[in-house]
């Protein structure tokens, strides 16, 4: 056996050099009361392992050097190589002492004997396991009847990421927001993949996995342990531990060791007379329903202790398993539903998990598990798609189970039976199979539903008293004190009712106590609002007033029901209002009957409260997630009015808040009345704003987001939306905004992924480069890629990025037939690489946008050649302003000649193709062989003949008739400087009386450029003349008729935080037909792109300037 100073300089050399240097700090300081500190001179800072080990056996002694060392490495949380010493030394101790009679004993035989031990124990607890979990039932389904869980478990969808806080959101509305937030940049993993990590990360051992109620949390876990052990994963774990904390919350006042709690939940270890089996094992202690915990878990004052056999508190136990103080090898895992998870501090976490319960396509395996006939089984889905509310619902696998319960009963009924829209009626109706449950149960069949009711009158009322006394002090487990509290009998009532779900196993543990709950929170939530209406029509208002809901009328109940749940910021009563709102309805009270009388004033009381409601909504007072609840209480009282109306509110123009932008984007979502185009453009509204509308993206068609100021960030909920299943959109148009070739990066996650079915993207003036080139050519070699079209325009991509985009071009996958290169600073030598997709037999390409490329004659007679090639199938070339000629133009009319069955329109506007090269081209028109329908050659001036955008220059003056009275004028019109005080201009009907602003006298169309000299704070744009000349309405940019940009004076200095006034000269480019209006700043001679404005532009634009104040520099402009 190994020496004592072996072992210990064993453990010190096992430690990294930063936990070495906190060894010696710890052993300088005094580490165990006792004995005397390491004087610091014996142990400098170059000490290693050696030097250590030898003055702690000098000073100490071996065996107190070892103390030492067990408890320093303790303190520095190294607790599983202190259990490792020891062990070590323990095993020593016992060598040493039993060597004589140990001599007849081999090694071997001792490690076989205790292996076999393990065996044999890890065996036992399999198969107790499997026993307990090989077999589930549903709701309230007889126990007799259960299932195997290998028959109907459906895959859940788990997905990684990390803690975001505490979630206080309501967990049915939790469940709401997360079905739209699919596989949106998230990690899947599997439930038998729950400790496994990537190579090269660092080991998992505390997993916490979260979900909303009936998620499938319990499942999962069940799922994870029968696959163990029926031997089909996880074979390296030799022991699983299950303590679910339901069953924990009645030993809370007892104390344990650790190896008593584990003999109590655990029989099976009764054989394990050796503890080093817990510290040479492989376990997974798994803790259900960390949200159902009584314990204080207080992590914070908690004491550390390590010693399995040490008796203390359960929640000692539990606190110092997780903190790696007790069996710090252990693996942990631990399932909560949101709002609890926190109580774990982060630190002690290596993993956290949601699962999000099934995606549409789990949904369907469910019903096709749950309901064996097929054609059921297809009628109940199509039923539940045609609600998006219950479809979204459907998430929760519990829901899905009352949802199929429900389904088919009513669609198994003769008639015309109106299926149920709404979650109240959906609860109506499964209360009802409830009830009828339970006669057939009895021999008794009662087909008149009102004498069910009546029947069964008593027992409901009892339940839905628990539920509500329960659900408003926020208890959603009782005891059965609680039932006998609302006069239910044990024997009777809960034994017959089927409303309730009676929780125990058959161990002596539980047998102590039991405890109930009822079969999902929201049925609890449920009976609540049921109590509350009966108390109202009863006349019985004390319970209800003791919980500060009052009133005389029955919307003065509702009311105060709104204004509780609002008060309410955890979301805790969310459900209950949407629940008693929907019974409110005269509708859902016929139902009801004989169980409810009807209530005189419940139509008008509807209408008080649906007013009520939108006041709340439109006041803004409340946060977003407050209002849209109380949309969903307005869709639950079948009222669709406030919908008509935020969109009548959109139309009239009205400025947005952020919140009521949450609210439209969700009731977009959800609404059953869909359109098939988005456009964001049309909500006015702040940057905030546009970004928490991007996600009503989602449920449309086509999104229009051009020049929204979206940036690379808002790319991620874009993403998110390409890449959930079953997603409509298929047109996507991006142009406009400043995405660069990082967001291009973030939306190819969402267009590479299977999902995706978009076939337009147009990322027209988005700050691209070529490396977006190369992102986009990875999607469009994609065997499952839809896109048909693509517009790159007004990015520079240059030469390179075509080179890129050829990769794709050019292979078998591709799709493309539209292709819009405008404005990309292609040469003539890019004629050449697109000459060779062209020419491709895989080539697809029917629309070709190059305009304002400066392609030059040569660039257009390689072109041509391509044309003239069979395999061209071009039906639209686009070369305005490409810098063509009569040369140019004979080429491309002798390809036509060549290959004349395709090519219906060609553009040759603002090139100068001569006399002889309109003739050349105009004799195509008349061929009957040749397609050509539609030829332009406006503008045919030699003066397009030249490279970039200062051919379309023109000159401006300064309109003195709309100049602002702060503004002075001078140099013939040309400069505009801010002065101090007004002048006295004469009274004019276009003069700008609000903002310092002035228009130029010329109204541009056409493609035109100018540039400008600016100094001070500027906006700079185009207006149409009809533009208002007071208000707040006249603004520059700020209205529907005009646009611009605005333009600071401040640079930062390199070397300081101080800002330097700067003069800069900026140019501006209006193409009036295309409906692009451009910025640029100007260095030397060279344009650099700032922003790309699009839109259809009616009327001639009147370039404009708004000249705003600043102590430092008056702002001035001066035209080139």
């Amino acid at each position: 056996m190994a020496s004592r100073l072996t072992l210990l300089l064993s453990a010190l050399e096992d430690l990294r050099s930063k936990e070495l240097k906190k060894f010696r700090l710890y052993l300088s300081e005094g580490a165990l009361e006792g004995f005397a500190r390491m004087p610091r001179g014996k142990l400098p800072e170059d000490s290693d392992a050696t030097d250590i080990a030898s003055q702690m056996t000098e000073m100490y002694g071996s065996e107190d050097s070892l103390k030492i060392a067990l408890h320093i490495l303790r303190d520095i949380k190294h607790n599983e190589l202190a259990a490792r010493l020891e062990g070590e030394l323990e095993r020593t101790r016992t060598h040493a002492q039993g060597l004589s009679s140990q001599q007849d004993v081999s090694p071997s035989d001792k490690r076989n004997e205790y292996e076999n031990t393990i065996k044999k124990v890890s065996e036992q607890n399999k198969r107790r396991l499997r026993r307990k979990f090989e077999k589930m039932f549903e709701g309230t389904e007889e126990r007799e009847n259960r299932r195997y869980l290998n028959e109907i478990y459906t895959e859940l969808y788990i997905i990684e990421g990390e803690s975001e806080g505490v979630n206080t959101r309501h967990e049915v509305r939790h469940a709401e927001i997360q079905s739209r937030k699919e596989e949106a940049n998230e990690s899947m993993i599997k439930y038998n993949d729950i400790f496994h990590c990537s190579p090269g990360h660092r080991n998992i051992r505390t997993v916490i996995t979260q979900g909303v109620a009936g998620v499938g949390k319990t499942v999962s876990v069940q799922k994870f342990i029968l696959d163990w052990a029926e031997g089909k994963a996880n074979q390296d774990i030799d022991f699983i531990f299950v303590f679910p904390f339901r069953e924990l919350n009645l030993v809370i006042h007892d104390e344990y060791t650790l190896l008593r709690l584990l003999l109590d939940f655990h029989p099976e270890l009764r054989d394990v007379v050796d503890e080093k089996l817990y510290y040479e094992s492989k376990i997974v202690f798994i803790f259900d329903g960390l949200d159902e915990s009584k314990l204080p878990l207080n992590f914070l004052e908690n004491k550390n202790f390590s010693d399995v056999r040490e008796t203390t508190s359960v929640d000692m136990l539990i606190t110092n398993l997780v903190r790696e103080n007790l069996l710090p090898s252990a693996y942990i895992w631990i399932t909560s539903r949101p709002a609890a998870a926190s109580q774990i501090p982060p630190e002690h976490v290596d993993r956290w998990t949601e699962i999000k319960g099934f995606n549409n396509q789990q949904k369907k395996e469910y019903f096709k598990n749950k309901i064996q006939n097929p054609t059921e089984a297809d009628q109940v889905v199509t039923q539940i798609k045609r609600s998006r509310t219950l479809y979204v619902m459907c998430h929760i696998p519990i829901f899905c189970w009352i949802l199929a319960s429900v389904l088919q009963k009513v669609l198994s009924q003769d008639g015309d039976r109106k299926v149920p829209q709404t979650l109240t009626e959906i609860f109506i109706h499964f209360l009802l199979i409830q009830l009828n449950r339970r006669n057939q149960k009895y021999d008794r069949i009662e087909r008149d539903q009102k004498k069910l009711w009546e029947s069964n009158k008593d027992v409901i009322l009892k339940f839905s008293e628990l539920a509500f006394k329960q659900l408003d002090k926020g208890n959603i487990l009782f005891t059965e004190e609680d039932l006998i509290d609302c006069g239910i009998d044990f024997n009777e009532d809960l034994e017959k009712s089927g409303i309730c779900t009676e929780f125990f196993t058959e161990e002596v543990l539980m047998q102590k106590k039991k405890v109930f709950c009822f079969i999902h929170l929201s049925f609890q939530e449920f009976l609540a609002a049921v109590f509350v209406l009966y108390s109202f029509v009863s006349m019985n208002m004390k319970t209800l007033l003791h919980h500060h809901i009052h009133g005389k009328k029955l919307h003065h109940i509702l009311r105060s029901a709104v204004d509780k749940s609002l008060q309410c910021h955890n979301g805790h009563l969310d459900l209950f209002l949407r629940f008693l709102l929907g019974l409110s309805l005269e509708s859902n009270q016929k139902l009801f009957q004989g169980l409810l009388m009807h209530t005189d004033s419940s139509s008008n009381s509807v209408s008080i409260t649906v007013r009520y409601i939108k006041e709340i909504i439109s006041s803004g007072r409340y946060s977003a997630e407050r209002c849209m609840n109380l949309l969903l209480c307005l869709l639950e009282m079948k009222d669709n009015s406030l919908e008509r109306e935020i969109l009548q509110f959109v139309t009239s123009g009205e400025m947005l808040s952020p919140d009521q932008c949450s609210v439209l984007a969700y009731m977009l979502l959800m609404s059953e009345n869909k359109q098939d185009e988005f456009d964001l453009g049309k909500y006015k509204t702040t940057k905030e704003g546009r970004k928490r509308l991007i996600v009503a993206v989602g449920a449309y068609r086509t999104a229009r987001l051009v020049c929204c100021d979206l940036t690379t960030a808002s790319c991620e909920p874009i993403t998110s939306v390409l890449q959930a299943e079953n997603s409509p959109l298929r047109e996507l148009d991006l142009g406009g905004n400043c995405l660069k070739d990082e967001g291009v990066q973030l939306l190819s996650d969402g267009l590479t992924h299977t999902n995706c079915k978009l076939e337009a993207l147009r990322l027209a003036g988005c700050g691209l480069t070529n490396t977006s080139c190369k992102t986009v050519a990875s999607v469009l070699r994609l065997q499952h890629s839809h896109l048909r079209e693509l517009d790159l325009s007004n990015n520079s991509l240059n030469n390179a990025g075509l080179e890129e985009l050829t990769t794709a071009l050019l292979h078998s996958n591709y799709k493309l037939e539209k292709l819009g290169l405008a404005y990309c600073d292609l040469t003539s030598s890019s004629c050449g690489i697109l000459s060779s997709v062209l020419e491709s037999a895989n080539s697809r390409l029917r629309d070709l946008d190059l305009n304002n490329n400066d392609l030059w004659d040569h660039g257009i007679k390689v072109l041509s050649s391509a044309m003239s090639h069979p395999n061209c199938k071009l039906e639209t070339l686009r070369l305005s302003g490409c810098l063509v000629s009569g040369q140019g133009c004979e080429s491309l009319a002798s390809a036509l000649w060549s290959n004349p069955s395709h090519l219906t329109e060609l553009d040759l506007s603002y090139n100068h193709p001569g006399d002889s090269g309109v003739k050349a081209l105009s004799r195509l028109l008349q061929d009957k062989e040749c397609k050509l329908e539609k030829l332009n050659v406006d503008y045919n001036e030699k003066r397009w003949l030249k490279a970039g955008l200062r051919k379309y220059a023109c000159k401006l003056t300064l309109d003195p008739n709309t100049a602002h009275a702060l503004l002075s004028l001078s140099e013939e019109c040309k400069k505009v400087v801010r002065s101090r005080e007004k002048h006295s201009y004469p009274d004019h009907p276009e003069r700008f009386e609000e903002f310092a602003q002035v228009l130029c006298t010329e109204g541009l169309t056409g493609r035109c450029y100018w540039e400008a000299d600016l100094a001070g704070i500027v906006s700079i744009g185009m207006a149409y003349k009809s533009i208002s000349q007071k208000g707040d309405d006249s603004q520059l940019g700020f209205n529907d008729n005009s646009w611009s940009k605005k333009c600071y004076p401040f640079r930062k200095h390199a070397s300081s935080s101080s800002l330097l006034l700067s003069y800069e000269r900026v140019a501006v480019y209006l193409d009036w037909t295309a409906g692009m209006l451009s910025f640029y700043a100007i260095n030397g001679f060279d344009l650099k792109h700032e922003r790309t404005l699009y839109s259809e532009f009616t009327e001639p634009l009147y370039p404009g300037f708004e000249l705003l104040y600043h102590d430092l520099l008056d702002a001035s402009v001066f035209l080139r």
